[in-house]
């Protein structure tokens, strides 16, 4: 979904929420105009309720089901789990936390972030249960790898490979009321843009990857890195005080503008618009500013 795919970079693959709580998430969700999945578990104390979407992408707001659990797991060098306490500690419950990419070869992508200094620990292998909305079930397995630069406690990047993908229809949880199809594009802010070319360089796949005007083009989305006064100029959002690097706001393709804008008055929404974008800011259960651009 951008005019410049970037061959053999990594795609987007989904993005974490961290949220206080699946329930009000669900909600917050719901009132924007998504279909929510049900609650999946992870065996390590976490636990989401996706959005799917129907470019492939999703949102997974992440919440603490078993608060023992994640205590052990991050003792035992769990780094996803541990990450997502840290980025609580740091910032509360409510938030976007990382940047997830494709991949074919988490330990390929595993020895680059090594080999470069970027890694953020061990790689991880994981399998949770996952239904459809008529409840028809299967397994998902996954290996992750962790990449993130020292001292950028917000900037969190890592490849997800799918080791077993569920065999499951998810037709009927791609279809939003919001008319929501896809993430068009990603918004971290960062005090310094161009200090954070080499760690999504190297994280996304793609040596050559430069960020010039800001950008990176993934093969199915842009992710832009914008200063604080572009971050505003842009959207209308309040970019807050100076920081390294940490995920703002996520661009979704909609089939109408007027459509979705009517669905989210009808539900007490509150919204802004910034030229042909409707901004609506963070909330509880929203970690992001979530923006709706009209795409024929």
């Amino acid at each position: 979904m951008t005019d410049r795919p970037a061959t053999g970079t990594h795609p987007l693959d989904h993005l974490v929420l961290p949220t206080g709580s699946l329930e009000v998430a669900r909600a917050r969700l719901t009132s924007l105009g998504f279909v929510v999945a049900p609650t999946g578990i992870h065996p390590f104390g976490t636990e989401n309720c996706c959005v799917f979407l129907a470019d492939g992408t999703y949102l997974e707001p992440l919440a603490i089901g078993n608060e023992q659990a994640t205590i052990d797991a991050t003792a035992a060098g769990n780094v996803f789990v541990a990450r997502d306490r840290l980025y609580r500690e740091n910032h509360g419950d409510e938030g976007f936390s990382a940047l997830v990419l494709g991949t074919d070869n988490a330990d390929a992508d595993h020895a680059r972030f090594v080999e470069t200094g970027l890694s953020a620990g061990d790689t991880l292998n994981f399998s949770r249960a996952f239904a459809d909305t008529s409840g028809k079930s299967d397994t998902a397995s996954f290996k992750l790898a962790f990449a993130a630069a020292s001292g950028a406690t917000d900037a969190f990047l890592f490849a997800c490979q799918r080791i077993n993908a569920p065999k499951v229809d998810r037709t009927a949880l791609q279809t939003h009321a919001n008319g929501a199809s896809g993430i068009l594009e990603v918004v971290a802010v960062s005090d310094q843009p161009a200090e954070q070319t080499r760690l999504i360089s190297v994280a996304v796949n793609d040596p050559a990857a430069s960020g010039e005007g800001g950008a990176f083009f993934l093969p199915n989305a842009t992710l832009s890195v914008l200063d604080l006064r572009s971050l505003t100029a842009r959207f209308g959002i309040a970019a807050g005080s100076p920081t390294k690097l940490r995920f703002a706001a996520i661009v979704f393709a909609v089939r109408s503008f007027d459509a979705t804008l009517s669905l989210l008055a009808a539900n007490a929404i509150k919204y802004d618009i910034a030229g042909t974008d409707i901004v609506v800011p963070p909330a509880s259960g929203q970690g992001a500013a979530f923006i709706f651009r009209e795409i024929p």
